[in-house]
């Protein structure tokens, strides 16, 4: 009965190193691309937002593979998920799933930025099927708060799920590309989004002028791109989101007394804790969808069917 479910420890018997061999990879990459921690954490959740957590944004099948689409734009870490594989392989072959690994990293990336680590369940099989327009459901920088919500929702994720996978924006950078219509075209006739603080609109156009390169890259969180934390947060309260889609989370009520609720004096008191509320809500991600069982296939390289 246990083919069917996601567990904790799915591999304990067929591939006891699995975690191991993930971890120290991590390790080595991190080592020479400091970057690496959000590339893998926005990886995982790309992954698993266009038909689940199956891994098909791994595959290169051609100008219509899904990980080409335009949602996608950006996504890396491929390279580095295909040299933990053929490690994995080494010694288990054939047993441990591309999406797996994709999940496993994604934990050990919040963990090397200083962020909580939480057991990953295990037991998703890889997808089948890569087609670029599946991913036409990714969440978008410029969809409205609605739009955010109703996208959440579709994937069993709820309003406070909604808040913490985005402030995972608390490590990593963007690029100037999504910050051209918030920034100069927000309203038809031209101009800024209003809820930027006034005294942060210079900084941001000054990293990003109107006509100049958008593929220069800027820290998400201000003041604390290289570290897991709430800042993220903090700065959406204050008019500091580098994005159009974070800053978004303040303006609903609903949202709003979420992201308000970690900052409240009695918060750690009542067991509200940000860490914690994100480590379930990675977990519930991770569950989105999944194939088990007999279900999906086991790839041998994660970029090939």
């Amino acid at each position: 009965m246990s083919q069917g479910q996601l567990r904790v420890g799915f591999y304990g018997n067929t591939c006891p190193n699995v975690e191991t061999i993930v971890s120290s990879v991590v390790r080595q990459v991190a080592a020479s691309d400091q970057n690496i921690a959000p590339v893998l954490l926005r990886l995982h959740f790309h992954d698993c937002f266009v038909q689940g957590c199956d891994g098909s944004i791994l595959i290169e099948n051609g100008d219509n593979a899904e990980r080409h689409a335009f949602g996608h734009q950006g996504v890396g870490g491929f390279e580095v998920i295909e040299r933990a594989k053929a490690e994995i392989e080494a010694v288990c072959p054939g047993i441990v799933s591309c999406a797996d690994i994709v999940a496993l990293f994604a934990r050990d990336a919040v963990v090397l930025a200083n962020g909580p680590s939480y057991e990953v369940e295990t037991g998703r099989r890889d997808g089948v099927i890569s087609n670029s327009s599946l991913a036409d459901i990714m969440p978008e920088v410029t969809d409205s708060i609605q739009i955010l919500k109703a996208k959440f929702s579709q994937k069993g994720l709820s309003e406070k799920d909604l808040v913490v996978l985005s402030a995972a924006h608390t490590i990593g950078t963007t690029a100037c590309f999504f910050m051209t219509q918030r920034l100069y075209n927000f309203f038809p006739g031209g101009g800024s989004d209003p809820s930027i603080n006034p005294s942060f609109l210079p900084e941001l156009m000054a990293t990003c002028p109107e006509n100049g390169n958008v593929n220069v890259r800027l820290p998400i969180d201000r003041g604390s791109s290289g570290t897991f934390d709430n800042s993220i947060l903090q700065n959406i309260r204050s008019g500091f989101a580098v994005l159009q889609s974070d800053a978004s989370l303040y303006e609903d009520l609903d949202t709003r007394s979420i992201v308000d609720s970690y900052f409240g004096i009695f918060s750690p008191f009542i067991g509200i804790s940000f860490e914690a509320d994100f480590a379930n809500a990675m977990v519930k991600m991770g569950r989105i969808d999944v194939l088990t069982g007999f279900q999906g296939t086991i790839r041998r390289v994660c970029s090939r069917f």
